[in-house]
């Protein structure tokens, strides 16, 4: 055993040290893994957005041919799992990955390498779901992020698009299964001394939910996703209705993923939110313990509204009463927590940032994507709203409304804690406005088109329908919206050059990531804080005075910080490429099971040499020294 490990070794050398490029694919860092999350979602963010914006040239007008039928049905599927599965749910994740050991008082997660090997799944998951537009001759995934058998059966699909959908969403699943055990561990055992779980932070709680909706919806999509690559690869029925298959089992497997998955994109937001009021309203979050027993409601109740997404398929009144029912009551937890947010600015010192602006315009565009959610609980209004318009414009006032202006929100928020620099507010309020206008330009006439019958989906239409204006004002806005993501990332990427040098604590933040140093060090704590109290950094600044009145406590007061005499005393784990290579390995596998369809004797090799780079990924990972000075 120990000359296989010295092989390994002596063919992939531990490293130490590294600087550059090669310490950022070997880092087991929380922070940079963050990061990266952060940088490769946006990216895919963008490409997302371009995918939207030819759309909506293409429906500007009747009867335009800007693309073709075809690679339309492509854009608008791989628009949605751009969206979902590779900018909003990981931009999430990067929030996770930097912030949720600083504000419990970590040093980092629990499993650092498996952290890395998350995100290098991730990565290599979204490249092969982008497959077909790499390989050019297979094509893309064309029937919708939904997917409904028999539409991707072998008979009508007969392209590679639905296996590089079903592979690269199981590879993507073991991401966020792999990133979800360890927040789970992280959050649960390693919070400083003192720090109940009621007195965590609302966006800690918040990803722990969303973590426990991740263990729990991720596996019944694997299991329709494999049943689905059996009926591709080996001519199985299980969705096959002429040799006794279901086609509505897949509807079902599919959205009791589905609609958890809904509240896996919106309670980060929520979380974030949860903190930058308080902030910048200068007082405490109003009924923490109600936001945070509405969050478990929602994380409960989650699992009992799937089929308001299959009202016409003819489940019966019983089914179709029973999920209105559980649909309409989802909206209380959800309606509670707004009034929460609503409370807490009430009254308050409120300072109207960037970083407040996007969470104020998360809270009304939320709202409104509330509101038109309801409409379609009841079952016979959903009958006519079905796969309209008008439900395109309730999603997008949900997740692009809701989800993205909450993660926005956290971006101007913690970006001093991440780079040290501050974003420009200008810049910043401006990027905010050209959002906010954009958002409600183009998907607000939607409701009318929807109520109007114009189908979703819809590669044309005659201009005898009478959308033509409505649909060109939403190709405005979608540009207006753009122009408020260029103004962004020119506002990021100045600041990140020459921004304002930005304080340890630049918001007079209540958390305890703001009581270090930004950006934080490689250990985060010299020594770790021992919390006495919900918003444990606030009560380390401030202390009630004999008269009642609220005084700062003077500076040099406890900020978490030891002398750095007893840093070197602190032993991180050490860098790995182990990750990388066990990622790059499974997503080989996967990749070889479509090329074989094309080649056998290469697809068997890819295959090979995949299982190949796992094995000594796995291997090595095993017989790594957790301490690298061991």
């Amino acid at each position: 055993m120990a000359t296989i490990t010295g092989t390994i070794d002596s063919v992939l050398r531990r490293p130490t040290t590294y600087a550059g490029l090669r310490s950022w694919l070997v880092t087991v860092d929380h922070k940079r893994i963050g990061i990266m999350y952060g940088v490769t979602a946006f990216v895919f963010f963008l490409i997302g957005g371009v995918q939207a914006l030819v759309m909506r040239i293409q429906l500007a007008s009747s009867d335009l041919a800007i693309v073709s039928p075809e690679l339309y049905n492509q854009l608008f599927t791989m628009h949605a799992l751009t969206m979902i599965f590779l900018a909003v749910m990981p931009l999430g994740a990067a929030f996770f990955n930097f912030i949720i050991p600083l504000q419990i008082g970590a040093r980092d997660v629990a499993f650092p390498r498996l952290n890395a090997l998350s995100y290098w799944i991730f990565l290599f998951g979204g490249i092969l779901l982008n497959g077909g537009y790499i390989t050019g001759f297979t094509g893309s995934p064309n029937w919708g992020w939904f997917a409904y058998a028999p539409g991707t059966s072998l008979v009508f699909n007969p392209s590679h698009g639905m296996d590089f959908y079903a592979l690269g969403l199981l590879v993507l699943g073991l991401s966020s299964l792999a990133a979800a055990f360890n927040f789970i561990v992280t959050i649960i055992n390693m919070r400083a001394p003192g720090m109940t779980m009621m007195r965590m932070p609302v966006f800690t709680w918040m990803t722990l939910l969303t973590t426990f909706l991740l263990i729990l919806a991720f596996p019944v999509i694997t299991v329709a996703l494999i049943e689905l690559l059996f009926d591709r690869l080996f001519l199985a029925n299980f969705f096959n209705v002429s040799a006794g298959g279901d086609p509505v089992l897949w509807q079902h497997l599919f959205w009791i993923f589905g609609h958890p998955e809904v509240y896996i994109l919106i309670l980060p937001a929520m979380g974030i939110v949860s903190e930058v009021l308080p902030t910048f309203s200068r007082k405490p979050l109003f009924g923490y313990p109600v936001i945070i027993a509405s969050g478990i409601i929602i994380a409960f109740m989650g699992w009992a509204v799937w089929s308001h997404h299959m009202f016409t398929v003819g489940l019966g009144p019983v089914a179709n009463s029973a999920f209105a029912i559980s649909t309409m009551l989802i909206a209380v937890p959800t309606g509670v927590k707004i009034f929460n947010w609503i409370a807490t600015l009430w009254g308050g010192s409120i300072q109207l940032n960037t970083a407040m602006l996007f969470a104020l315009g998360f809270i009304a565009l939320f709202i409104i994507g509330g509101l038109s959610g309801v409409t379609h609980a009841s079952a016979p209004a959903d009958a006519q709203q079905q796969d309209t318009y008008y439900i395109v414009a309730h999603l997008h006032y949900v997740l692009l409304g809701g989800s993205l202006f909450g993660i926005f929100a956290g971006i101007y928020y913690w970006f001093p804690k991440m780079t040290g620099r501050l974003l420009n507010e200008r810049l910043g309020k401006f990027n905010f406005w050209l959002m906010f206008i954009g958002m409600n330009v183009t998907f607000g006439p939607m409701h009318w088109v929807g109520l109007d019958g114009m189908p979703r989906r819809i590669y044309t239409y005659s201009s005898e329908m009478g959308w033509d204006f409505w649909n060109l004002v939403a190709t405005i806005g979608s540009f207006a919206l753009g122009a408020g993501i260029l103004v962004f990332l020119y506002n990021f990427f100045t600041s990140l050059r020459r921004g304002e040098v930005a304080s340890n604590d630049p918001w007079d933040g209540r958390t305890l990531e703001w009581s270090i140093s930004s950006p934080p060090p490689e250990y985060n704590f010299a020594q770790i804080p021992t919390v006495t109290a919900r918003d444990a950094f606030w009560h380390q600044k401030y202390v009630e005075a004999p008269d009642g009145q609220i005084r700062r406590v003077p500076a040099g007061g406890v900020n978490g910080h030891t002398e750095e005499g007893e840093v070197h005393h602190i032993h991180m784990p050490g860098l790995s490429y182990f990750p990388i290579v066990t990622a790059f390995g499974l997503v080989l596998v996967a990749a070889g099971l479509i090329v074989r369809e094309a080649n056998a004797v290469i697809g068997v090799g890819v295959v090979g040499f995949g299982l190949v780079a796992a094995f000594l990924g796995v291997y090595g990972w095993a017989f790594e020294p957790a301490d690298p000075e061991e």
